[in-house]
């Protein structure tokens, strides 16, 4: 090595010995040692001559560029531990297995929305696509029919994929969140619906609109706070009021919901239109509260409030008349 500093010019030694051999001074080895140090932060050996020799050289230009050239080796050196960890993931047989991964993983990242679609609904013929990558794809598709084709994937798929949407939930990216949320609504079982009764309490509401819409048309009551702020804000307000009636199966959970509609109708917070909505999702809410409750709306200064109310309520008697049971006498046959 001091043979090669020396045909570069690098490192001259200061004389030889009488058998030939090179005299080094303490000069010589402190040169030595700035050129191996040099070279540990990654400097070529032409820009560590002309750090060494330039007395106007400055390195701050030189180190900016190592870290840009630093991070750039990191990024590529970290997707290339990741193509190996799911290759891995994927338990290959042979290398055509392996081969057969890569191009799936190719194709899950192609710029045609066709060949991602295709690649998904073919993941799991052979070879399937490690779960970890198709929740990252799910995280990332913007194309819907791409974006339901992994979902459906992943619903279908065995492993993490649980555990990894609920961390896209707390993405710093409003998008990657919502399709966190959305991916999780579609897997089955008991720990993906735990998952989403922790989103209710994520600080993002379409997070917890999703959630609640999910879990309360499966009747969990703890979706009804969620679920009348969606109707309060105008946001998917249909389908929230229609989850409202399904957890309003009995007696007492129907009085609930109607009390914290009426509360929210008296919140002089809510808008006109918001008053508007609360009193329509009174609608399909069984029970003696929610009748009082449309009773007193019917007189509500808010004219389109009341005009609402007096409808739903002729509404309710309309079908308390048709299911009240025919109190006359047998009918005689003539």
């Amino acid at each position: 090595m001091l043979r090669h500093y020396e045909s570069l010019g690098l490192v001259r030694p200061s004389g030889r010995t009488g058998s030939g051999y090179r005299e080094y001074s303490a000069g010589d080895i402190r040169r030595i040692f700035h050129i191996e140090s040099l070279r540990s932060l990654g400097l070529s050996l032409r820009e560590i001559g002309r750090a060494l020799d330039d007395p106007e050289f400055r390195p701050s230009a030189l180190v900016g560029d190592l870290i840009r050239q630093t991070r750039d080796r990191i990024a590529a050196e970290t997707e290339l531990l990741t193509l190996l960890r799911r290759i891995n993931a994927a338990d290959p047989v042979g290398w055509e297995d392996v081969l057969q991964v890569v191009a799936l993983l190719q194709a899950l990242g192609a710029k045609s929305a066709d060949t991602r679609q295709r690649a998904v609904l073919s993941s799991g013929d052979e070879v399937p696509v490690p779960v970890e990558a198709l929740v990252e794809a799910a995280l990332r598709e913007t194309e819907p029919n791409v974006a339901g084709a992994l979902r459906w994937a992943l619903a279908r798929s065995d492993g993490d994929a649980l555990s990894l949407l609920a961390e896209g939930l707390d993405s710093p990216v409003a998008a990657v969140r919502e399709r966190a949320v959305q991916a999780l609504v579609e897997m089955p079982g008991d720990e993906a619906a735990a998952q989403l009764r922790d989103a209710l309490a994520n600080p993002d509401a379409v997070v917890r609109g999703y959630a609640a819409l999910a879990l309360g048309t499966c009747g969990v009551a703890d979706a009804v706070p969620a679920l009348i702020d969606l109707i309060v804000e105008g946001r998917n307000d249909t389908d929230a009021a229609d989850a409202l009636s399904v957890v309003a199966s009995d007696t007492g959970t129907a009085d609930q919901i109607a009390t914290r509609l009426v509360d929210r109708l008296a919140d002089d917070t809510t808008t006109a239109p918001a008053r508007g909505r609360l009193t329509q999702a009174l609608a399909d809410i069984p029970g003696t509260a929610a009748s009082r409750a449309l009773v007193e709306l019917s007189h509500d200064e808010d004219r389109a409030v009341a005009l609402t109310a007096a409808y739903l309520l002729r509404l309710r008697d309309v079908r308390c008349e048709s299911t009240e049971p025919n109190r006359g006498g047998p009918e005689t046959p003539s």
